[in-house]
């Protein structure tokens, strides 16, 4: 590890063990910091500290410490006051417990330190308590001093090193009170099929892979004013529109993130209605889309009387029409019939039997006409 300042030297208490140790920061910030400027004549701004008795400058080797009171009174606190603190943590890392690591809610994490062994008489003990803290699966729960006042800590083993984490006392985790929704939601089934799909299809990720896109496009706008280029565009934001509900959202980003993998992305069972996620207009606008479609689907009923009483005149004349010639033709066949009927009857029994198969066919013609006309009276009526 190379060389690191640290923020603080001490000892871990282990039961009667001692470890000297030293404090180094496990994180660094990259932001980019800005400076604040006159913006008339880009002058720098800066802040002076200024004491209010004798109204001048002080150097940082002047300031001190100091509790004020209620009424306005300064108390100096001096560091030697805070080094003679009535309390074992005042230099020391006191191991309290060791608990399984999954005890540790998250949100009371804080800022995070690596313990460096503090010289060679270190090594064995420090090693000692890394290795107990492996073996076991566990980690310290610990008690110390920094900054002026007592803080809960958390130490558990990376790599080959004892890191510890700051925690928040358990009085200074809020309680998620009003975060939840208030309004009763059910989830359906599918839904939750639809999430677990995304879910697989994002998979894992690398955190090594991860990086900070928004201080890269800084670096880029500064490295342009630096040479006097025009700064990068910004790309166009993402164009205003309904929203979509929820199944469909998960539908579209299954198949986004399927083929963002190179996967081919099933197409969706069944087109998702779009639907406004707002109070009142989203009433109308889905009475108007609804309105819509049935109009779409069915004529509007004074259209479908006009047509329908449209469509009964003109099939009435074309039934009229097709009566008469179905009567004529019925005329006609039967005479052809009877005429034909009459005469291989006569051939065949002789003329009596002829002219009776006539008149019965001619009969069976007549009785056959009627009932078209009536029908076709019936039709064009």
């Amino acid at each position: 590890m190379r060389h690191v300042r640290s923020i603080w030297n001490g000892a871990i208490s282990f039961g009667l063990v001692s470890i000297p140790i030293k404090l180094v920061n496990a994180t660094e910030s990259h932001s980019i910091s800005f400076r604040q400027i006159h913006t008339e004549d880009g002058g720098r701004v800066r802040y002076r500290k200024v004491c209010e008795l004798e109204d001048r400058e002080v150097s940082g080797a002047e300031i001190g410490k100091g509790y004020e009171e209620a009424d306005g009174t300064i108390i100096p606190i001096t560091d030697e006051d805070l080094a003679h603190l009535p309390i074992p943590t005042a230099r020391t890392i006191e191991i309290v417990a060791f608990v399984p690591a999954d005890r540790i809610d998250p949100l009371q994490m804080d800022a995070a330190y690596y313990l460096a062994a503090g010289g060679a008489q270190a090594a064995k003990p420090y090693t000692l308590l890394r290795e107990a803290l492996k073996r076991n699966n566990k980690v310290a729960i610990a008690k110390y001093a920094l900054r002026g006042r007592e803080r809960l800590g958390m130490l558990r083993v990376v790599g080959d090193a004892i890191a510890m984490h700051g925690l928040l006392w358990p009085d200074e985790v809020r309680a998620p009170e009003g975060v939840a929704p208030d309004a009763q939601v059910t989830v359906r089934d599918k839904e939750l099929d639809l999430a677990d799909a995304l879910m697989d299809t994002l998979g894992e990720v690398e955190l090594e892979d991860l990086h900070d896109e928004y201080r890269e496009a800084l670096e880029e706008v500064i490295a342009a004013k630096v040479t006097g280029q025009a700064p990068p565009e910004a790309p166009a934001p993402a164009t205003g529109g309904k929203v979509l509900d929820l199944m469909a959202a998960l539908e579209k980003s299954v198949r986004a993130a399927k083929e963002s993998r190179g996967e081919e992305a099933p197409e969706p069972a069944e087109p998702a209605e779009v639907t406004e996620l707002a109070g009142r207009g989203t009433a109308r606008s889905t009475r108007s889309a609804r309105a819509g479609r049935s109009s779409r689907a069915t004529p509007k009923e004074t259209g479908a009387k006009k047509s329908t009483s449209t469509a009964g005149r003109a099939a009435a004349k074309k039934t009229a029409a097709s009566a008469k010639k179905s009567t004529a033709t019925a005329k006609s066949t039967s005479k052809a019939t009877a005429k034909s009927t009459a005469k291989s009857t006569t051939k065949a029994a002789g003329k009596s039997a002829g002219a009776s198969a006539s008149k019965s066919t001619a009969g069976a013609a007549k009785k056959k006409t009627p009932p078209k006309k009536a029908t076709a009276r019936k039709r064009t009526a």
